[in-house]
């Protein structure tokens, strides 16, 4: 396989900035499993990284780093856009980082109504934290601001309702559904009601087609794809993670993607320059495996890349679905084969469960480094977060 050259194009990065996290999700695990602030990411490395498109600045809780502010700049050096996703709970380190760089982007994760978000994220008076963070960003005239929600089955029904709410106040929305990888520390996550999960996923892309937003039309589409997902079809578009979009972790691995079931890296960007990295023999190792891989992802940092660079599927998926739109004509999950054959007894729970990434004898490898699972022999990974926060905040 010819060696892929980054300094001829700019690529999509993520950078997993901690694994340190302050939420208690229901559907990740990352929390029981935090990095140590020592081996995170440095600003030395960061600067290592190559010229990008976009970056998305993720953990954990990204602002959980007391010196995020700094990683920011160093990062506006090299990609031309840059979104942060959180939690919210830091309102006042996210205000003064928004003041600094307005253009910025924020999302926000909240998974459904006030009930049913604090339900599933654990976090005390979670809703109305991350809705007045995303409030106030607004009133200083942030634009690309937004919620960010996983879709389940707790929380399905709240998807319009909570659309609805992020719509009237000009907001983006952007959606997820349930996955397992050594990422998320999970490999038991799975949809058990498909038919009701889906039909409310339908319903939003129905209001996404009724805009007048382009950009909403092709969300519709990435939902679309979510439903496929779900039915644990193949994916609609080619998966080039490795190839032109990749992932660092809190150690300064560079990984495909935050899919894997377990860490996959192509090499470490603390010891070795990007070009090394990205050509090395190891990086390839791991372009084959991606090239065979078939856990087919559904995933915003997965699927955007291929949606700019496969335009014509999604666009013409979007032009026939708006034209009907138009005429009157709803979308309908029953557009998927597999969604009717599940309707009409040709398949059964089973064997899609079977065919997803859901394993209920799957051993979790949670990616932490050997000092960070050392810290784990004598306290949770809620206790070290807890004690690192509160440390923080008396500060």
């Amino acid at each position: 396989m010819a060696k892929k050259n980054s300094s001829k194009k700019k690529l999509n990065g993520t950078i997993i900035v901690t694994y340190r996290c302050n939420a208690r999700c229901s559907m990740c695990n990352r929390y029981k499993a935090p990095s140590k602030p020592e081996e995170e990411i440095s600003i030395q490395t960061i600067r290592k990284l190559p010229k990008m498109y976009f970056t998305n600045i993720t953990g954990g809780e990204p602002f959980i780093r007391t010196d995020l502010q700094d990683i920011v700049r160093e990062l506006y050096k090299k990609s031309e856009r840059i979104v942060i996703s959180t939690n919210g709970f830091f309102t006042d380190r996210i205000v003064k980082l928004c003041k600094e760089f307005p253009e910025i982007g924020i999302r926000i994760s909240i998974e459904g109504l006030e009930q049913t978000n604090n339900k599933i994220r654990g976090l005390q008076n979670g809703y109305q934290r991350g809705y007045q963070t995303l409030k106030k960003l607004r009133d200083m005239g942030m634009k690309d601001v937004g919620f960010g929600m996983t879709i389940q089955d707790k929380n399905a029904s709240d998807l319009v309702p909570l659309y609805k709410i992020s719509d009237s106040m000009g907001m983006e929305f952007a959606t997820a559904s349930l996955h397992n990888s050594f990422y998320f520390v999970e490999t038991k996550n799975i949809i058990h009601d498909r038919p009701m999960v889906t039909k409310n996923i339908e319903n939003l892309i129905n209001e996404l087609l009724s805009s007048h937003s382009p950009k909403k039309w092709f969300r519709a589409y990435f939902n679309h794809g979510l439903i496929n997902y779900i039915y644990s079809q193949r994916r609609l578009l080619p998966c080039d993670m490795s190839f032109d979009t990749f992932f660092i972790d809190p150690y300064g691995d560079v990984m495909p993607c935050n899919g894997t079931e377990n860490k996959e890296v192509m090499g470490n960007l603390n010891i070795q320059t990007w070009e090394e990295l990205w050509n090395s023999t190891e990086a390839e190792d791991v372009r084959s495996k991606v090239r065979s891989c078939d856990r087919n992802c559904w995933m915003i940092g997965s699927v955007s890349p291929a949606m700019h660079k496969y335009i014509w599927k999604p666009f013409t998926w979007v032009f026939i679905h708006k034209l009907k739109n138009i005429v009157g004509i709803k979308y309908s999950m029953y557009e998927n084969k597999v969604v009717c054959d599940y309707r009409d007894g040709k398949v059964t729970k089973e064997e899609l469960d079977k065919c997803s990434t859901y394993d209920m004898q799957a051993v979790v490898n949670n990616g932490l480094s050997e000092a960070s699972m050392e810290q784990l022999n004598n306290r949770t990974g809620e206790e070290i977060v807890d004690a690192d926060i509160a440390q923080q905040l008396k500060k």
